[in-house]
């Protein structure tokens, strides 16, 4: 009787972990794409643009809620041993040292850029920036821990849909974002010339 509610438990732990961690993800990525987005400037026009970094804010820290469960929960899973060092020491766990590595490296880079955001005001513009880049690392990172630590559940086809449409997601905001830098480093010589209007007064008289 305790070894069957023991697996149960430990069913239920793993599911919540999992659960949560796909939760994660998706709130990382609408955090990664709304925070382009608000970049660009490409919000809808009926939307003042402070409500995109509303949204982009509250997602944020709506995620440290779901990372706060999915690491607990993983800790706490009788048939996995992570061990509380790994939740910040990055690669520090014996089990699947590269995938739990990665999310702890996730886990700190994304730490960075929060604690930076909410102490944007005492740093200065150029300091959180710096930090804010970060963000491009940690996506990454918390992308592919999903994809290892969990790699069996990729044959469900909702996991999967989930999984690989976050990667769309971002993966194209990403791609605007550097566009839009190239064009603003491209130099004024090699833009296209653009032809000058010639004034009635201008032409030669045939």
């Amino acid at each position: 009787m305790s070894v069957a509610a023991a697996v149960t438990g430990s069913q239920s732990l793993w599911f919540v972990s999992r659960g949560s961690g796909l939760a994660l993800l998706v709130a990382l990525s609408a955090v990664m794409v709304l925070g382009v987005a608000a970049r660009l400037g490409s919000a809808p026009k009926r939307w003042a643009r402070f409500v995109f970094g509303e949204l982009h804010r509250t997602l944020a820290l709506f995620s440290v809620a779901f990372l706060g469960l999915h690491v607990v929960t993983a800790i706490l899973d009788p048939f996995v041993t992570i061990g509380w060092a790994a939740t910040v020491l990055p690669f520090a766990s014996g089990y699947r040292t590269l995938a739990i590595g990665l999310g702890t490296l996730a886990v700190d880079l994304g730490g960075a850029v929060l604690l930076t955001s909410l102490a944007r005001r005492r740093l200065g513009y150029r300091a959180w920036r710096a930090v804010h880049w970060l963000a491009y690392l940690a996506w990454p990172s918390a992308f592919v821990h999903s994809l290892t630590a969990g790699s069996a559940d990729l044959r469900i086809w909702w996991v999967a849909l989930i999984e690989w449409g976050c990667a769309t997601a971002v993966a194209t905001a990403i791609v605007a974002r550097l566009l839009q830098a190239i064009r603003h480093t491209t130099p004024a010589c090699q833009l296209p010339a653009i032809p000058e209007r010639i004034t009635p007064r201008e032409r030669t008289p045939r």
